[in-house]
Protein backbone atom coordinates (compact mmCIF):
# COMPACT_ATOMS: atom_id res chain seq x y z
CA UNK A 1 0.00 0.00 0.00
CA UNK A 2 1.27 3.46 -0.92
CA UNK A 3 0.75 6.74 0.87
CA UNK A 4 -0.22 9.20 -1.86
CA UNK A 5 -0.71 12.96 -1.63
CA UNK A 6 -2.81 14.72 -4.25
CA UNK A 7 -1.71 18.35 -4.46
CA UNK A 8 -4.78 19.57 -6.29
CA UNK A 9 -5.41 23.04 -7.71
CA UNK A 10 -9.10 22.69 -6.78
CA UNK A 11 -10.86 20.44 -4.33
CA UNK A 12 -11.82 17.47 -6.54
CA UNK A 13 -15.33 17.20 -5.12
CA UNK A 14 -18.06 17.22 -6.15
CA UNK A 15 -16.87 15.86 -9.51
CA UNK A 16 -18.93 18.31 -11.57
CA UNK A 17 -16.42 19.81 -14.00
CA UNK A 18 -13.66 18.48 -16.23
CA UNK A 19 -10.50 18.62 -14.15
CA UNK A 20 -12.34 17.80 -10.90
CA UNK A 21 -13.93 14.74 -12.51
CA UNK A 22 -10.55 13.46 -13.67
CA UNK A 23 -8.78 13.94 -10.34
CA UNK A 24 -11.71 12.55 -8.36
CA UNK A 25 -11.72 9.32 -10.35
CA UNK A 26 -7.95 9.00 -10.05
CA UNK A 27 -8.01 9.24 -6.26
CA UNK A 28 -11.09 7.01 -5.99
CA UNK A 29 -9.46 4.41 -8.26
CA UNK A 30 -6.24 4.41 -6.25
CA UNK A 31 -8.17 4.35 -2.98
CA UNK A 32 -10.14 1.33 -4.17
CA UNK A 33 -6.78 -0.33 -4.92
CA UNK A 34 -5.97 -0.04 -1.22
CA UNK A 35 -3.66 2.97 -1.27
CA UNK A 36 -3.92 5.66 1.40
CA UNK A 37 -5.04 8.95 -0.19
CA UNK A 38 -4.54 12.47 1.16
CA UNK A 39 -5.60 15.69 -0.56
CA UNK A 40 -4.26 19.20 -0.11
CA UNK A 41 -5.80 22.02 -2.12
CA UNK A 42 -6.39 25.78 -2.09
CA UNK A 43 -9.89 27.23 -2.01
CA UNK A 44 -11.49 30.66 -2.41
CA UNK A 45 -15.01 30.37 -0.96
CA UNK A 46 -15.82 29.15 2.56
CA UNK A 47 -18.65 27.00 1.22
CA UNK A 48 -15.98 24.78 -0.35
CA UNK A 49 -15.01 23.56 3.12
CA UNK A 50 -18.00 21.22 3.04
CA UNK A 51 -16.54 19.63 -0.10
CA UNK A 52 -13.30 18.82 1.73
CA UNK A 53 -15.29 17.28 4.58
CA UNK A 54 -17.36 15.14 2.21
CA UNK A 55 -14.27 14.01 0.33
CA UNK A 56 -12.48 13.02 3.55
CA UNK A 57 -15.54 11.23 4.90
CA UNK A 58 -16.13 9.10 1.82
CA UNK A 59 -12.98 8.74 -0.24
CA UNK A 60 -9.70 9.52 1.47
CA UNK A 61 -7.81 9.53 4.74
CA UNK A 62 -7.37 13.28 4.84
CA UNK A 63 -8.54 16.29 2.80
CA UNK A 64 -7.21 19.68 3.82
CA UNK A 65 -8.04 23.04 2.28
CA UNK A 66 -6.20 26.32 2.80
CA UNK A 67 -7.84 29.57 1.75
CA UNK A 68 -6.23 31.72 -0.89
CA UNK A 69 -5.58 35.42 -0.38
CA UNK A 70 -7.27 38.16 -2.42
CA UNK A 71 -7.18 37.23 -6.11
CA UNK A 72 -6.12 40.68 -7.31
CA UNK A 73 -3.19 40.64 -4.89
CA UNK A 74 -2.16 37.19 -6.13
CA UNK A 75 -2.20 38.29 -9.75
CA UNK A 76 -0.35 41.54 -9.01
CA UNK A 77 2.28 39.53 -7.18
CA UNK A 78 2.67 37.34 -10.25
CA UNK A 79 3.23 40.38 -12.47
CA UNK A 80 5.78 41.89 -10.12
CA UNK A 81 7.68 38.63 -9.68
CA UNK A 82 7.60 37.76 -13.41
CA UNK A 83 5.53 34.66 -12.69
CA UNK A 84 2.87 33.21 -14.97
CA UNK A 85 -0.50 34.50 -13.78
CA UNK A 86 -2.01 31.02 -13.75
CA UNK A 87 0.73 29.97 -11.30
CA UNK A 88 0.29 33.05 -9.13
CA UNK A 89 -3.47 32.53 -9.15
CA UNK A 90 -3.15 29.24 -7.24
CA UNK A 91 -0.21 30.09 -5.01
CA UNK A 92 -0.52 30.71 -1.28
CA UNK A 93 2.26 31.17 1.30
CA UNK A 94 -0.04 29.56 3.85
CA UNK A 95 -0.55 26.52 1.65
CA UNK A 96 3.20 26.31 1.06
CA UNK A 97 3.72 26.20 4.84
CA UNK A 98 0.94 23.65 5.18
CA UNK A 99 2.45 21.51 2.43
CA UNK A 100 5.89 21.46 4.07
CA UNK A 101 4.39 20.78 7.49
CA UNK A 102 2.39 17.87 6.09
CA UNK A 103 5.51 16.39 4.50
CA UNK A 104 7.36 16.62 7.81
CA UNK A 105 4.61 14.81 9.71
CA UNK A 106 3.65 12.08 7.25
CA UNK A 107 5.77 9.97 4.93
CA UNK A 108 4.43 9.97 1.36
CA UNK A 109 5.54 7.58 -1.33
CA UNK A 110 4.23 9.81 -4.11
CA UNK A 111 2.98 13.34 -4.71
CA UNK A 112 0.55 13.80 -7.59
CA UNK A 113 0.10 17.38 -8.79
CA UNK A 114 -3.02 18.23 -10.74
CA UNK A 115 -2.22 21.03 -13.23
CA UNK A 116 1.16 22.66 -13.76
CA UNK A 117 0.45 25.48 -11.29
CA UNK A 118 0.80 23.09 -8.34
CA UNK A 119 4.42 22.29 -9.20
CA UNK A 120 5.33 25.67 -7.72
CA UNK A 121 4.75 24.21 -4.25
CA UNK A 122 7.08 21.31 -5.04
CA UNK A 123 9.83 23.55 -6.39
CA UNK A 124 9.58 25.92 -3.41
CA UNK A 125 9.43 23.21 -0.75
CA UNK A 126 12.40 23.43 1.57
CA UNK A 127 11.52 20.04 3.02
CA UNK A 128 11.67 18.34 -0.41
CA UNK A 129 15.02 19.97 -1.13
CA UNK A 130 16.41 18.34 1.98
CA UNK A 131 14.38 15.10 1.71
CA UNK A 132 13.80 14.29 -1.99
CA UNK A 133 12.03 11.00 -1.29
CA UNK A 134 8.53 10.92 -2.81
CA UNK A 135 7.99 10.12 -6.47
CA UNK A 136 6.71 13.21 -8.27
CA UNK A 137 3.91 12.88 -10.79
CA UNK A 138 2.34 15.71 -12.79
CA UNK A 139 -1.07 15.46 -14.40
CA UNK A 140 -0.85 18.35 -16.84
CA UNK A 141 -4.24 17.25 -18.23
CA UNK A 142 -4.10 19.83 -21.04
CA UNK A 143 -1.15 21.61 -22.61
CA UNK A 144 -1.89 25.00 -21.06
CA UNK A 145 0.84 26.88 -22.92
CA UNK A 146 -0.81 25.98 -26.21
CA UNK A 147 -4.20 27.03 -24.86
CA UNK A 148 -2.82 30.47 -24.00
CA UNK A 149 -1.29 30.64 -27.49
CA UNK A 150 -4.71 30.04 -28.99
CA UNK A 151 -6.17 32.78 -26.80
CA UNK A 152 -3.48 35.23 -27.93
CA UNK A 153 -4.23 34.57 -31.59
CA UNK A 154 -7.90 35.45 -31.08
CA UNK A 155 -7.42 38.52 -28.89
CA UNK A 156 -6.58 42.17 -29.35
CA UNK A 157 -4.47 44.36 -27.12
CA UNK A 158 -4.00 44.46 -24.17
CA UNK A 159 -5.15 40.84 -23.63
CA UNK A 160 -3.07 39.65 -26.56
CA UNK A 161 0.05 40.75 -24.68
CA UNK A 162 -1.18 39.09 -21.47
CA UNK A 163 -1.79 35.79 -23.24
CA UNK A 164 1.52 35.92 -25.11
CA UNK A 165 3.29 36.50 -21.78
CA UNK A 166 1.41 33.56 -20.26
CA UNK A 167 2.27 31.30 -23.21
CA UNK A 168 5.99 31.99 -22.86
CA UNK A 169 6.17 31.66 -19.08
CA UNK A 170 3.96 28.57 -18.82
CA UNK A 171 5.84 26.81 -21.61
CA UNK A 172 9.13 27.37 -19.77
CA UNK A 173 7.56 26.14 -16.53
CA UNK A 174 6.08 23.04 -18.19
CA UNK A 175 9.48 22.08 -19.59
CA UNK A 176 11.05 22.54 -16.16
CA UNK A 177 8.44 20.21 -14.68
CA UNK A 178 9.18 17.55 -17.30
CA UNK A 179 12.88 17.79 -16.43
CA UNK A 180 12.34 17.23 -12.70
CA UNK A 181 9.21 15.09 -12.28
CA UNK A 182 9.27 11.30 -12.53
CA UNK A 183 6.16 11.04 -14.73
CA UNK A 184 3.98 13.55 -16.57
CA UNK A 185 0.53 12.95 -18.04
CA UNK A 186 -1.61 14.51 -20.74
CA UNK A 187 -5.12 13.51 -21.75
CA UNK A 188 -4.41 12.97 -25.44
CA UNK A 189 -1.63 11.51 -27.55
CA UNK A 190 -1.77 14.66 -29.68
CA UNK A 191 -0.84 16.88 -26.73
CA UNK A 192 1.80 14.42 -25.60
CA UNK A 193 3.36 14.52 -29.08
CA UNK A 194 3.18 18.31 -29.26
CA UNK A 195 4.86 18.75 -25.89
CA UNK A 196 7.43 16.00 -26.49
CA UNK A 197 8.95 17.95 -29.38
CA UNK A 198 10.62 20.33 -26.90
CA UNK A 199 10.66 18.28 -23.70
CA UNK A 200 14.10 17.39 -22.28
CA UNK A 201 13.11 13.77 -21.69
CA UNK A 202 10.35 11.96 -23.56
CA UNK A 203 10.55 8.75 -21.53
CA UNK A 204 8.54 10.19 -18.63
CA UNK A 205 5.67 11.66 -20.68
CA UNK A 206 2.46 9.65 -21.04
CA UNK A 207 -1.09 10.00 -22.29
CA UNK A 208 -3.91 8.87 -19.99
CA UNK A 209 -7.38 9.42 -21.42
CA UNK A 210 -10.42 10.63 -19.55
CA UNK A 211 -13.00 8.05 -18.60
CA UNK A 212 -16.74 8.14 -18.18
CA UNK A 213 -19.00 7.26 -15.26
CA UNK A 214 -21.58 5.14 -17.05
CA UNK A 215 -23.58 4.68 -13.85
CA UNK A 216 -24.31 8.40 -13.76
CA UNK A 217 -24.40 9.19 -17.48
CA UNK A 218 -26.67 6.82 -19.37
CA UNK A 219 -29.34 7.02 -22.08
CA UNK A 220 -32.92 8.02 -21.33
CA UNK A 221 -35.32 5.12 -20.87
CA UNK A 222 -37.80 6.86 -23.20
CA UNK A 223 -36.23 8.28 -26.39
CA UNK A 224 -37.03 11.85 -27.46
CA UNK A 225 -39.29 12.03 -30.52
CA UNK A 226 -39.40 15.80 -31.14
CA UNK A 227 -39.65 16.96 -34.77
CA UNK A 228 -37.98 20.23 -33.75
CA UNK A 229 -34.27 20.13 -32.82
CA UNK A 230 -33.59 20.43 -29.11
CA UNK A 231 -29.92 21.38 -28.90
CA UNK A 232 -27.68 21.25 -25.84
CA UNK A 233 -24.33 22.60 -24.72
CA UNK A 234 -23.01 22.05 -21.19
CA UNK A 235 -20.06 23.33 -19.20
CA UNK A 236 -18.74 25.99 -16.88
CA UNK A 237 -20.07 29.02 -18.67
CA UNK A 238 -17.54 31.66 -17.69
CA UNK A 239 -14.72 29.51 -19.13
CA UNK A 240 -13.44 31.30 -22.22
CA UNK A 241 -13.51 28.36 -24.70
CA UNK A 242 -17.11 27.55 -23.69
CA UNK A 243 -18.17 31.19 -23.94
CA UNK A 244 -16.53 31.53 -27.35
CA UNK A 245 -18.23 28.35 -28.57
CA UNK A 246 -21.82 29.24 -27.68
CA UNK A 247 -21.52 32.92 -28.66
CA UNK A 248 -20.13 31.95 -32.07
CA UNK A 249 -22.87 29.37 -32.55
CA UNK A 250 -25.68 31.77 -31.70
CA UNK A 251 -24.28 34.61 -33.77
CA UNK A 252 -23.54 32.48 -36.83
CA UNK A 253 -25.89 29.48 -36.81
CA UNK A 254 -28.95 30.02 -34.65
CA UNK A 255 -30.95 32.34 -36.93
CA UNK A 256 -30.76 29.76 -39.74
CA UNK A 257 -31.90 27.03 -37.35
CA UNK A 258 -34.91 29.12 -36.34
CA UNK A 259 -35.73 29.83 -39.98
CA UNK A 260 -36.05 26.09 -40.56
CA UNK A 261 -37.57 25.16 -37.20
CA UNK A 262 -39.32 28.12 -35.48
CA UNK A 263 -39.86 26.13 -32.27
CA UNK A 264 -36.27 24.88 -31.95
CA UNK A 265 -34.61 25.12 -28.55
CA UNK A 266 -30.98 25.58 -27.52
CA UNK A 267 -30.18 24.87 -23.88
CA UNK A 268 -26.92 26.24 -22.49
CA UNK A 269 -26.61 24.43 -19.18
CA UNK A 270 -23.87 25.09 -16.68
CA UNK A 271 -22.68 27.11 -13.73
CA UNK A 272 -21.44 30.71 -13.67
CA UNK A 273 -22.69 32.02 -17.03
CA UNK A 274 -20.86 35.20 -18.05
CA UNK A 275 -22.71 38.34 -19.14
CA UNK A 276 -22.07 37.39 -22.77
CA UNK A 277 -23.71 34.02 -22.21
CA UNK A 278 -26.65 35.40 -20.23
CA UNK A 279 -27.31 37.90 -23.02
CA UNK A 280 -27.86 35.00 -25.43
CA UNK A 281 -31.14 34.22 -23.67
CA UNK A 282 -32.60 37.31 -25.37
CA UNK A 283 -32.76 35.27 -28.57
CA UNK A 284 -35.87 33.24 -29.23
CA UNK A 285 -35.56 29.61 -28.21
CA UNK A 286 -32.36 29.96 -26.16
CA UNK A 287 -32.38 28.94 -22.50
CA UNK A 288 -29.41 29.76 -20.24
CA UNK A 289 -29.92 27.69 -17.11
CA UNK A 290 -27.04 28.68 -14.85
CA UNK A 291 -26.09 26.09 -12.23
CA UNK A 292 -28.22 22.94 -12.21
CA UNK A 293 -28.22 20.28 -9.51
CA UNK A 294 -28.52 17.46 -12.03
CA UNK A 295 -27.36 17.78 -15.64
CA UNK A 296 -28.70 14.37 -16.71
CA UNK A 297 -32.29 15.53 -17.49
CA UNK A 298 -30.88 18.07 -19.96
CA UNK A 299 -29.08 15.31 -21.85
CA UNK A 300 -32.23 13.19 -21.78
CA UNK A 301 -34.39 15.92 -23.33
CA UNK A 302 -31.86 16.84 -26.04
CA UNK A 303 -32.03 15.55 -29.61
CA UNK A 304 -28.52 16.82 -30.51
CA UNK A 305 -25.47 17.95 -28.56
CA UNK A 306 -23.49 20.70 -30.28
CA UNK A 307 -19.76 21.28 -29.75
CA UNK A 308 -18.86 24.42 -31.74
CA UNK A 309 -15.40 24.71 -30.20
CA UNK A 310 -12.87 27.06 -31.76
CA UNK A 311 -10.48 27.17 -28.77
CA UNK A 312 -9.73 23.85 -27.12
CA UNK A 313 -7.10 21.49 -25.79
CA UNK A 314 -7.52 17.94 -24.65
CA UNK A 315 -10.63 15.79 -24.50
CA UNK A 316 -14.03 17.42 -24.01
CA UNK A 317 -15.75 15.54 -21.19
CA UNK A 318 -19.07 17.04 -22.23
CA UNK A 319 -18.82 15.23 -25.58
CA UNK A 320 -18.11 11.94 -23.80
CA UNK A 321 -21.10 12.60 -21.55
CA UNK A 322 -23.31 13.12 -24.59
CA UNK A 323 -22.01 9.86 -26.07
CA UNK A 324 -22.76 8.04 -22.80
CA UNK A 325 -26.28 9.49 -22.71
CA UNK A 326 -27.06 8.36 -26.25
CA UNK A 327 -27.28 11.89 -27.67
CA UNK A 328 -25.84 12.35 -31.19
CA UNK A 329 -23.12 15.00 -31.41
CA UNK A 330 -22.31 17.64 -34.02
CA UNK A 331 -18.92 19.18 -33.29
CA UNK A 332 -15.87 20.87 -34.70
CA UNK A 333 -12.68 18.83 -35.01
CA UNK A 334 -11.46 20.47 -31.80
CA UNK A 335 -14.44 19.11 -29.88
CA UNK A 336 -13.65 15.61 -31.09
CA UNK A 337 -9.89 15.80 -30.49
CA UNK A 338 -8.51 12.79 -28.67
CA UNK A 339 -11.83 10.91 -28.68
CA UNK A 340 -12.06 7.50 -30.36
CA UNK A 341 -14.82 8.53 -32.74
CA UNK A 342 -15.20 8.57 -36.52
CA UNK A 343 -16.96 11.17 -38.63
CA UNK A 344 -20.26 9.96 -40.12
CA UNK A 345 -20.25 6.88 -37.89
CA UNK A 346 -20.24 8.03 -34.25
CA UNK A 347 -20.17 11.82 -34.64
CA UNK A 348 -20.86 14.43 -37.30
CA UNK A 349 -18.12 17.02 -37.78
CA UNK A 350 -18.71 20.60 -38.90
CA UNK A 351 -16.48 23.64 -39.32
CA UNK A 352 -18.60 26.40 -40.88
CA UNK A 353 -22.04 27.75 -39.99
CA UNK A 354 -23.43 26.14 -43.13
CA UNK A 355 -22.02 22.76 -42.13
CA UNK A 356 -23.50 23.00 -38.63
CA UNK A 357 -26.93 23.75 -40.10
CA UNK A 358 -26.57 20.89 -42.57
CA UNK A 359 -25.51 18.35 -39.92
CA UNK A 360 -28.28 19.40 -37.55
CA UNK A 361 -30.82 19.16 -40.37
CA UNK A 362 -29.55 15.69 -41.30
CA UNK A 363 -29.92 14.36 -37.76
CA UNK A 364 -33.32 16.01 -37.29
CA UNK A 365 -34.82 14.59 -40.49
CA UNK A 366 -33.08 11.21 -40.60
CA UNK A 367 -34.08 9.49 -37.36
CA UNK A 368 -32.45 6.21 -38.32
CA UNK A 369 -29.09 7.88 -38.91
CA UNK A 370 -29.43 9.86 -35.71
CA UNK A 371 -30.03 6.65 -33.75
CA UNK A 372 -27.14 4.90 -35.48
CA UNK A 373 -24.72 7.74 -34.65
CA UNK A 374 -25.87 7.69 -31.03
CA UNK A 375 -25.65 3.90 -30.73
CA UNK A 376 -22.14 3.78 -32.18
CA UNK A 377 -20.97 6.54 -29.84
CA UNK A 378 -22.46 4.76 -26.82
CA UNK A 379 -20.67 1.54 -27.83
CA UNK A 380 -17.37 3.46 -27.90
CA UNK A 381 -17.95 4.63 -24.32
CA UNK A 382 -18.51 1.11 -23.04
CA UNK A 383 -15.59 -0.35 -25.01
CA UNK A 384 -12.94 2.27 -24.32
CA UNK A 385 -13.88 4.75 -21.58
CA UNK A 386 -14.69 2.82 -18.41
CA UNK A 387 -12.55 4.41 -15.67
CA UNK A 388 -11.17 1.08 -14.47
CA UNK A 389 -9.58 0.37 -17.83
CA UNK A 390 -8.53 3.94 -18.55
CA UNK A 391 -6.65 4.30 -15.26
CA UNK A 392 -4.89 0.92 -15.26
CA UNK A 393 -1.77 2.45 -16.92
CA UNK A 394 -1.86 5.30 -14.37
CA UNK A 395 -1.59 2.81 -11.51
CA UNK A 396 1.21 0.92 -13.27
CA UNK A 397 3.26 4.05 -13.99
CA UNK A 398 2.75 5.29 -10.43
CA UNK A 399 4.07 2.05 -8.96
CA UNK A 400 7.03 2.03 -11.36
CA UNK A 401 7.92 5.61 -10.39
CA UNK A 402 7.78 4.81 -6.67
CA UNK A 403 9.87 1.66 -7.12
CA UNK A 404 12.48 3.52 -9.18
CA UNK A 405 12.65 6.26 -6.57
CA UNK A 406 13.30 3.75 -3.80
CA UNK A 407 16.05 2.05 -5.81
CA UNK A 408 17.76 5.24 -6.95
CA UNK A 409 17.00 8.01 -4.46
CA UNK A 410 18.25 11.43 -5.47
Amino acid sequence: MLNILFLSHRVPFPPNKGEKIRTFHQLKFLGDKGHSISVLAPFEEDLELDFFKALEKQYCEMAVGIKLSNKLLRLCSGLIKEKALSIANFYSNDLQKGFDELLKNKKFDAIICTASSMAEYVFKSQWLKENPGPALLMDFMDLDSDKWRQYSERSGLPMKWVYQRETKLINKFELNIAAHFDACFFITDAEKALFSKDAPNNDNIFAIENGMDTETFKPATTPITSEQPILLFTGVMDYAPNVDAVVWFVENVWSEILAKWPEAKFYIAGMSPSDKVNNLSKHKGIVVTGFVEDILPYFHQATIFVGPFRIARGVQNKVLQAFACGVPVVSTNMGAEGIRCKNQESILLAATPEEFVDRIETLTLDKALSQSIADNALAIIHQHYAWEGVLAPFDRILNQAVTAKVKTPK
